[in-house]
Protein backbone atom coordinates (compact mmCIF):
# COMPACT_ATOMS: atom_id res chain seq x y z
CA UNK A 1 0.00 0.00 0.00
CA UNK A 2 1.40 3.43 -1.33
CA UNK A 3 0.17 6.94 -0.63
CA UNK A 4 1.36 10.61 -1.78
CA UNK A 5 0.30 13.77 -0.08
CA UNK A 6 1.11 17.34 0.90
CA UNK A 7 0.46 19.01 3.73
CA UNK A 8 0.92 22.61 5.58
CA UNK A 9 3.82 21.73 8.24
CA UNK A 10 7.33 21.70 7.94
CA UNK A 11 8.99 18.55 7.08
CA UNK A 12 10.33 18.16 10.73
CA UNK A 13 6.86 18.97 12.02
CA UNK A 14 5.17 16.57 10.00
CA UNK A 15 8.06 13.66 10.69
CA UNK A 16 7.14 14.63 14.77
CA UNK A 17 3.41 14.25 14.06
CA UNK A 18 3.74 10.66 12.32
CA UNK A 19 6.21 9.75 15.23
CA UNK A 20 3.87 10.44 17.67
CA UNK A 21 1.31 8.36 15.86
CA UNK A 22 3.22 5.69 15.48
CA UNK A 23 4.76 5.39 18.60
CA UNK A 24 3.04 6.71 21.11
CA UNK A 25 -0.78 5.71 19.53
CA UNK A 26 -0.10 2.18 19.46
CA UNK A 27 1.78 -0.27 21.79
CA UNK A 28 3.11 -2.33 18.88
CA UNK A 29 4.35 0.58 16.86
CA UNK A 30 8.47 1.80 17.08
CA UNK A 31 10.66 3.41 14.96
CA UNK A 32 13.17 1.14 13.75
CA UNK A 33 15.33 4.19 12.13
CA UNK A 34 15.62 7.37 10.69
CA UNK A 35 17.84 9.43 8.37
CA UNK A 36 17.82 13.19 7.50
CA UNK A 37 19.26 14.58 4.48
CA UNK A 38 20.07 18.27 4.07
CA UNK A 39 19.94 19.35 0.25
CA UNK A 40 22.65 22.21 -0.96
CA UNK A 41 19.77 24.22 -1.88
CA UNK A 42 18.11 24.12 1.60
CA UNK A 43 15.81 21.49 1.03
CA UNK A 44 15.62 18.45 3.66
CA UNK A 45 14.29 14.95 3.12
CA UNK A 46 13.39 12.58 6.20
CA UNK A 47 12.97 8.88 5.57
CA UNK A 48 11.60 7.21 8.56
CA UNK A 49 11.26 3.39 8.96
CA UNK A 50 8.39 1.68 11.26
CA UNK A 51 7.66 -1.64 12.53
CA UNK A 52 4.03 -2.72 13.90
CA UNK A 53 2.72 -6.02 14.91
CA UNK A 54 -0.92 -6.76 13.38
CA UNK A 55 -3.12 -9.59 14.68
CA UNK A 56 -5.12 -9.83 11.24
CA UNK A 57 -1.93 -10.15 9.34
CA UNK A 58 -0.20 -12.66 11.88
CA UNK A 59 3.20 -10.89 11.25
CA UNK A 60 4.91 -7.92 11.51
CA UNK A 61 4.75 -4.83 8.98
CA UNK A 62 6.80 -2.29 7.96
CA UNK A 63 6.44 1.39 7.41
CA UNK A 64 8.44 4.07 5.34
CA UNK A 65 7.48 7.33 5.41
CA UNK A 66 9.42 9.87 3.14
CA UNK A 67 8.89 13.34 3.78
CA UNK A 68 10.51 16.35 1.87
CA UNK A 69 10.64 19.69 1.05
CA UNK A 70 12.29 19.75 -2.56
CA UNK A 71 9.16 21.45 -4.35
CA UNK A 72 8.41 24.11 -2.36
CA UNK A 73 5.79 22.54 0.01
CA UNK A 74 5.99 19.53 2.24
CA UNK A 75 5.54 16.48 0.00
CA UNK A 76 4.72 12.52 2.16
CA UNK A 77 5.19 9.35 0.88
CA UNK A 78 4.25 6.57 2.91
CA UNK A 79 4.76 2.75 1.82
CA UNK A 80 3.46 -0.02 4.06
CA UNK A 81 4.91 -3.79 3.38
CA UNK A 82 5.41 -7.33 4.66
CA UNK A 83 2.38 -8.15 5.79
CA UNK A 84 0.28 -11.31 4.72
CA UNK A 85 1.03 -14.93 3.87
CA UNK A 86 1.45 -17.11 1.07
CA UNK A 87 1.85 -16.55 -2.81
CA UNK A 88 -0.93 -13.64 -2.52
CA UNK A 89 0.65 -11.66 0.44
CA UNK A 90 -3.09 -11.30 1.61
CA UNK A 91 -3.03 -9.38 4.75
CA UNK A 92 -6.53 -8.54 5.86
CA UNK A 93 -6.67 -4.75 5.18
CA UNK A 94 -3.15 -4.50 7.43
CA UNK A 95 -0.92 -2.60 4.94
CA UNK A 96 -3.86 0.37 4.20
CA UNK A 97 -4.54 0.72 7.99
CA UNK A 98 -1.02 1.08 8.80
CA UNK A 99 -0.47 3.80 6.35
CA UNK A 100 -4.14 4.94 7.52
CA UNK A 101 -2.05 5.98 10.70
CA UNK A 102 0.24 8.54 9.22
CA UNK A 103 -3.39 9.69 7.15
CA UNK A 104 -5.30 10.51 9.97
CA UNK A 105 -2.50 12.13 11.76
CA UNK A 106 -1.81 14.67 9.20
CA UNK A 107 -5.29 14.92 7.99
CA UNK A 108 -5.73 18.78 9.85
CA UNK A 109 -2.97 19.88 7.62
CA UNK A 110 -3.58 17.87 4.02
Amino acid sequence: MADTFYVSLSPSEAARTVDSAVTEGSITGERIDSYVLNAPGGGICIVCIYEKHYYRAGNRLTLTVTIDNFEKRTRVVCVSGGGGEGLFRFDWGASESFVNVVRDALDPYR
